[in-house]
């Protein structure tokens, strides 16, 4: 496989070509590298191409390798895309930017009290499960308008849009449109959805984030 700094810059351009190709601004769909299982010098190449916005699922892994990260660089933005236990909201506030996680009201409260202990306000997705499939995290498509609401006017969290894992097994286009179509309703503007595979459909369907990780650091060990 090409390096990162390379692999990085195609799926970049991708991106870009995706845009122009749907009649989307540029710039519009933010690239999220998700770097989780790799460790920080499988990272770095990516940082010296310029690249800032990062996504990890697992919050101890972050913690273990980003402090000395964003010590060496400046801008960093980091993104947690994977299941979150309340008993790690503490942990995840204090190294995250972004969350794409919220799928329960006690991950809600739980991520609230902690930012307001520790003076942040980070932008939060709630994760819908668009297959509703039972071994998936994530709000049923019926559910989320309620859900939505409760979030903000209840919590008082910062919800700033939504996020999907298409099913493997399903062509993501349907999937895709379903979310776009539920953010819209709730008057929210951002979309987190697309991967490796199927981020420039994504782009097509108004994803304003996709989160991409084997097109550019490689296949991962999970062993």
């Amino acid at each position: 496989m090409a390096p990162v700094a390379d692999q990085l810059s195609n799926v970049l351009s991708d991106i870009r070509k995706a845009e122009a190709e749907y009649g989307r601004p540029e710039g519009a769909v933010t690239l999220i590298a998700v770097s989780k299982t790799f460790e920080a010098d499988a990272i770095r190449p990516a940082l010296e191409a310029g690249h800032r916005v990062f996504g990890e699922n697992r919050v101890q892994e972050a913690m273990g390798k980003w402090p000395e990260l964003r010590g060496s660089y400046d801008g960093i933005e980091l993104h947690l895309i994977g299941p979150l236990q309340s008993n790690k909201a503490k942990e995840a506030v204090a190294t995250f930017d972004v969350i794409h996680t919220v799928d329960r009201q006690k991950i809600a409260k739980a991520l609230k009290a902690e930012m307001d202990k520790q003076g942040r306000d980070l932008p939060c997705f709630i994760q819908v499960n668009t297959g509703e499939e039972p071994q998936k995290a994530g709000i049923p498509p019926k559910e989320v308008d309620q859900f939505v609401k409760e979030c903000k006017d209840t919590v008082g969290l910062n919800i700033v849009g939504l996020m999907c894992i298409p099913p493997v097994d399903e062509a993501p286009g349907e999937h895709f449109a379903l979310l776009q179509k539920i953010a819209a309703r709730n008057g929210l503007s951002q979309i987190s959805m697309g991967m490796s595979s199927d981020y420039e459909t994504a782009v097509g369907f108004g994803a304003t984030h996709v989160r991409v990780g084997s097109a550019i650091f490689g296949s991962r060990d999970y062993a």
